[in-house]
């Protein structure tokens, strides 16, 4: 039985560059309203981003599956780790509790309950996605 390397430096570069593309893509969609902008306005975009990267990364897991592993880690723990953020979300939560409980409280719930159902319909999405029309299918993809 051959065991995978449980270290591959290639995957850490990977992961590095993507997560560097994450990041940037999230602070290009919510730096531009840092300044003045309406005390939900960051929390709302960081719900957004967090709701359609657990969707993506459904997509991404779903569709690669385990066929693609450096796919997968550049796409999903690379990119879409750096592009969504529990620290910032977390963060949010606290400070918008602090001034008003029921929306923290909503944030909260959204985001936790909402990222699940994303994700789950990503999931979906990307599965259906890699059985393409045409292609056949032996009874091992039927499990």
């Amino acid at each position: 039985m051959v065991r995978a390397a449980w270290f591959s430096p290639v995957t850490l570069v990977l992961v590095i560059c993507g997560g560097a593309v994450g990041v940037a893509a999230r602070a290009a969609l919510t730096v531009p309203f840092a300044a003045g902008a309406h005390p939900l306005l960051i929390p709302g975009l960081t719900l957004v981003i967090n709701l359609l990267g657990a969707f993506l990364l459904g997509v991404v897991v779903g569709a690669l599956d385990d066929r693609h592993p450096r796919a997968r880690s550049f796409l999903g723990t690379g990119v879409l780790g750096g592009f969504t953020t529990y620290s910032a979300f977390a963060v949010q939560v606290v400070t918008t509790s602090g001034s008003s409980p029921l929306v923290g409280l909503a944030l909260a719930a959204v985001t936790l309950f909402g990222g699940a159902l994303a994700a789950a319909a990503g999931l979906g999405a990307g599965r259906r996605m890699a059985h393409r029309p045409g292609e056949v299918e032996t009874p091992e993809d039927a499990e």
